[in-house]
């Protein structure tokens, strides 16, 4: 995937070199991106472009848009990091609340909802520490993600902050800005719809 530079529009690839200072505590990267340090806003940018992009391809099914919209993120990002110690969530919560804000206007003002074609999907992570690994990485892929984008957004976005990010409940209620039983709660009746209209959709 290519990647969008938030400064001046020039495209990275992912196999670029990373950054000195890379290695530096993230809290203290942060800081100095706090104080107008445009590298170390630019080492952030590096470290989470990638999943803020592939966050916004499975809500838009565009990766014209996607690239679009990751940019329009890390302006966003960049022109608040001075605001944004006094938010107290994760760094990562904090862009993936400016990226489903976005996400969310991008729907309202297109009113429609794109699908991505099944062959064009990126490959989903395979992160063996989840429950729900299991349902992924089996032969019922492509039956859960048709049906997935016919679920309501709000349940689209658990689904790809669990399943593709891989996000704990707690980090998903951050951005979601639910509590973490009301994430539960609503994991658990999603992934029971999700089960009932796999069924149906095997047994049609």
């Amino acid at each position: 995937m290519e990647k969008p530079d938030p400064f001046n529009g020039v495209i990275h690839t992912d196999g670029a070199e990373p950054q000195a200072g890379s290695a530096l505590p993230e809290d203290e990267i942060i800081g100095k991106a706090s104080s107008g340090d445009t590298d170390a806003f630019s080492l952030l940018y590096e470290r989470y472009v990638n999943r803020i992009y592939n966050y916004i391809y499975y809500r838009t099914g565009n990766p014209y848009e996607a690239e679009d919209l990751t940019s329009r993120v890390f302006h966003r990002a960049l022109n608040h990091i001075n605001h944004y110690n006094n938010r107290g969530v994760p760094f990562s919560a904090w862009l993936y609340r400016i990226a489903h804000n976005l996400v969310a206007n991008w729907h309202r003002d297109n009113s429609r909802r794109n699908e991505v074609p099944l062959d064009d999907q990126p490959g989903l992570p395979q992160r063996a520490d989840h429950p729900e690994h299991t349902l992924v990485s089996n032969q019922e892929l492509e039956s859960l993600l048709r049906v997935i984008r016919k679920l309501p957004a709000e349940r689209q976005q658990l689904l790809i902050l669990k399943f593709v990010e891989g996000l704990s409940n707690a980090e998903i209620a951050v951005i979601m800005m639910r509590s973490e039983g009301a994430i539960k709660s609503l994991y658990h009746r999603t992934l029971l719809t999700l089960r009932d209209d796999i069924s149906k959709l095997e047994q049609g």
